[in-house]
């Protein structure tokens, strides 16, 4: 089974089961600043599984890539990737727990032929706040699964969420394939990582909301999250050993050994997954239609680091000479057909990769020249300390492997204890900073995130005013305190200029406009004037919001219904992003309206 198969084929199931199809959406979560970019197919979806009404109905379907980089030291084995994509359906109160249990039975038994004894499955054991789940329980029983194929976990395993510190959680039922292996131990079973089980998919159900104080309450919409991992799925639909050996990579692999002279074996298996595996995820950020190219923080600081570690096992292999454009052609020409955005951006991705290989061969350059200031005090035996290896790997760039080879050149030692401890402590210095900067955001829902959204519209309409109509938004993040907006724009703003924008927005607010909402197709909406990305990530059928004079745009939201009901607009700061897009920071006083 081909890749694009399994893809029709997982859609088609659903649609025959009264799911509509929703357009994958981007790879930057939208009005979401808990993450960089979408971990989960369930993460457009927020907003929805909140209570917010679905232009396409309450049963949904679709395949949507995901950014994960929690498991990058990971990459190269059989399974793990930084991009992939998961096969989704979702019921926003309509069907619940046995509906959803036997759709994903029936797909994984009936459809990819998958044994009903190769099956496990796991049930939450319940807790002192909410019971065991007997109902999941049955309908596994009822569906033909043993007692002995059920396995009990508490929260650690089988609770999902909420997203952010509240919202929408419950217990789940995750699906797993058991592999032809001795069990490792007596309570071997799916918490195991000793390879026996492979999770094929999990079951969530959104039963509950938690508060701030942790308290449960029950959902008036009890919502159905479903996802699958697609190219796990493709694995096992092909009685594969691994998703290198799907037509995912294969033609990559294989393109790689032509352009590269070196043959593909297990010497070097772990540099040429790496490369193939990084490369396409490369090209599915530079292709998303959020414009994210690679710089020095957040989405543009991944996308980076995916390209750099790329070129590093490039060097690793033995080529020394650029070989990415060659490989991204590869990977365009794969994927034309399921994702045709990556054919459009072609030149851009093209560009960007040959941009991000000579910006990387000078900070090589730079990091040899300090690593050899740090070896040229040493005596072969001798240590370069946790602190040193660190500042080559974090000030100058310079890979750790890069260290250790040349650190092994001159029969010198690295400090590897302490560099894991430097790299631990600055990792969790970012997720503490990273907590307190993304605080909030669209899963708290609260009356500030809807004005401070609202305010985003005013912002982007009045900066097209004034700068012109080449002016995008790319980005937005908002907390209780601030908004932060992104857009495209290639210099910096003027006193004169960032005056203007704030004097437009508040005389908006002051104005008291009804801020306007009307259902239309896309193909109106864009007719109509209407400002947004056009992936159809909402379906046909969109909401357009409207502050007549100020704004027109195409967005899920929610808004308030009148400016009135935001306060004085100031922009605190205006800086750049990343190559060609600049970032405003503003905040709204809300009790003081002038």
């Amino acid at each position: 089974m081909k890749a694009n198969e399994l893809r029709k084929l997982y859609v088609s199931y659903y649609k025959e089961r009264r799911h509509e199809v929703a357009d994958a959406a981007s790879l930057v979560p939208e009005n979401d600043a808990s993450v960089l970019y979408t971990t989960a197919g369930m993460q457009p979806l927020i907003p929805y599984l909140l209570g917010q009404e679905h232009p396409l109905g309450k049963r949904l379907a679709n395949v949507q890539r995901c950014v994960r980089m929690g498991d990058i030291e990971e990459v190269g084995d059989d399974y793990h990737l930084t991009v992939f994509e998961m096969l989704g359906n979702w019921s926003l109160g309509d069907y619940f727990k046995k509906e959803a249990i036997t759709m994903s039975f029936g797909f994984l038994t009936e459809q990819l032929n998958i044994p009903v004894s190769k099956l496990a499955v796991t049930v939450h054991k319940g807790n002192d706040k909410v019971p065991y789940d007997a109902e999941a329980t049955q309908t596994w029983l009822e569906l033909g699964l043993s007692k002995e194929q059920i396995f009990y976990y508490g929260d650690d395993e089988n609770w999902w969420g909420p997203a952010g510190e509240i919202g929408p959680c419950g217990p789940d039922s995750e699906m797993f394939y058991v592999n032809d292996l001795p069990d490792c131990c007596e309570e071997c079973g799916p918490a195991c990582s000793c390879g026996k089980y492979v999770e094929l998919g999990n079951n969530v159900f959104m039963t509950y909301n938690k508060d701030k104080d942790g308290n449960l309450t029950e959902l008036k919409q009890k919502n159905i999250d479903v996802g699958l991992g697609f190219e796990r799925l493709l694995i096992l639909a092909n009685n594969l050993q691994n998703v290198y050996e799907t037509d995912l990579f294969v033609p990559l692999i294989n393109k790689l050994e032509e352009i590269s002279e070196i043959s593909y074996h297990k010497s070097n298996q772990k540099s040429y997954r790496v490369i193939c595996e990084h490369t396409r995820s490369a090209i599915f950020i530079l292709a998303d239609p959020k414009k994210i190219v690679p710089s020095n923080s957040e989405q543009g600081y991944i996308l980076r680091r995916l390209i750099r570690r790329t070129i590093r096992m490039i060097h690793k292999l033995g080529v020394k000479e650029s070989i990415l454009p060659e490989l991204a052609e590869e990977v365009i020409e794969m994927y034309g057909e399921a994702y045709p955005e990556v054919k459009s951006c072609r030149e851009t991705i093209i560009e960007e990769l040959r941009k991000e290989y000579d910006k990387f061969n000078k900070t090589l350059q730079s990091g040899l020249k300090m690593a050899n200031k740090y070896f040229g005090k040493l005596k072969a035996g001798e240590c370069l300390n946790g602190q040193q290896a660190f500042k080559l790997y974090d000030t100058y760039g310079f890979p750790i492997e890069f260290t250790l080879e040349l650190a092994a050149e001159k029969e010198i030692l690295v400090d590897m204890e302490g560099f894991k401890a430097k790299v631990e402590e600055h990792q969790k210095k970012s997720r503490t900073g990273a907590a307190g900067k993304f605080k909030g955001g669209l899963t708290e829902h609260n009356n500030y995130s809807i004005k401070l959204h609202t305010a985003t519209h005013l912002l982007n309409g009045a900066l097209r005013q004034v700068l012109g109509e080449q002016v995008f938004q790319r980005g937005s993040h908002i907390n209780s305190e601030r908004l932060r907006f992104d857009f495209s724009f290639d210099r910096k703003l003027t006193e004169e200029e960032i005056t203007q924008v704030e004097s437009i927005v508040n005389r908006a607010i002051h104005d008291k406009i009804d801020v306007k909402c009307v259902e239309m197709n896309l193909d109106d909406a864009k007719n109509s004037g209407a400002i947004g990305i056009f992936d159809s990530k909402y379906g046909d059928i969109v909401k357009v919001y409207e502050i007549p004079r100020y704004s027109l745009e195409i967005c899920g939201g929610p808004h308030v219904s009148n400016t009135s009901e935001l306060g004085y607009f100031k922009i605190i700061k205006e800086q750049s992003s990343s190559s060609g897009v600049r970032r405003i920071k503003a905040i709204v006083d809300f009790n003081n309206v002038r």
